[in-house]
């Protein structure tokens, strides 16, 4: 089993590069990161409203712990951008196709201690409710050593809404019935997961102006 204490010196330097928009200019917020086990296998649950959700909670639990994150795969016709994320640890996933070749991968990485993140809810919200995917439980119920931590982060929606400064903040804490329970379905899994995830980060449209509440 790997030192789950390692970060490879990629994963540090993208964190370092996005470190003046995420902790300076975003006046990043970390709490409970005490919930994130600094070693062994990690499954991690967070809510995705913003496509910059995935740098905050890095640079939120670097000093502490490197996330492998399930990405889509498009990132990685880049050439350039996909060595990155290859030397980061992520793993690309074909959205909306089943891609068991991800969850097998990710599921692999998490055997051998790795802290796997995922958005339960597959993409971004982009303002919207969606419901959770059964890839979560999938990858719970394969790695029952997993230790299940839930993430939530908001603010960075408005690193976009300049000059507005936003105020980024990233808790880190663990679910309050604890991972997959007896006769609990993987779908169930992650729709309770993100259920207590949505209820302190409620969902919130990214874009240049605020989106406008109708009804």
């Amino acid at each position: 089993m790997r030192d789950g204490a390692h970060v490879t010196r990629t994963f540090r330097g993208v964190m370092a590069l996005f470190s003046p928009l995420t902790r300076r200019w975003g006046r990043l917020d970390v709490s409970g990161l005490e919930h994130l086990p600094a070693e062994g296998p990690v499954l991690l649950a967070g809510n995705h409203d913003s496509w910059l959700d995935p740098v905050a909670i890095g640079t939120a639990a670097v000093r502490r712990r490197q996330i492998q994150a399930l990405a889509k795969s498009s990132l990685w016709k880049y050439r350039l951008v996909a060595n990155v994320l290859d030397n980061m640890g992520q793993i690309p996933i074909k959205r909306g196709k089943g891609d068991a070749g991800a969850l097998d991968r990710a599921i692999a990485e998490l055997r051998d201690g790795a802290c796997i993140g995922i958005f339960p809810e597959g993409t971004r919200s982009r303002g919207r409710e969606l419901r959770a995917r059964s890839g979560f439980g999938r990858i719970a119920r394969a790695v029952p050593e997993a230790e299940i931590v839930c993430c939530t982060v908001v603010g960075t929606v408005d690193l976009v809404r300049f000059p507005t400064r936003p105020r980024i903040r990233v808790r880190f804490f663990r679910p309050a019935k604890g991972g997959l329970g007896e006769g609990e379905s993987d779908a169930e899994l992650g729709a309770r997961l993100l259920a207590e995830i949505r209820a302190a980060a409620p969902v919130t449209a990214h874009g240049r102006r605020p989106a406008v509440p109708t009804g």
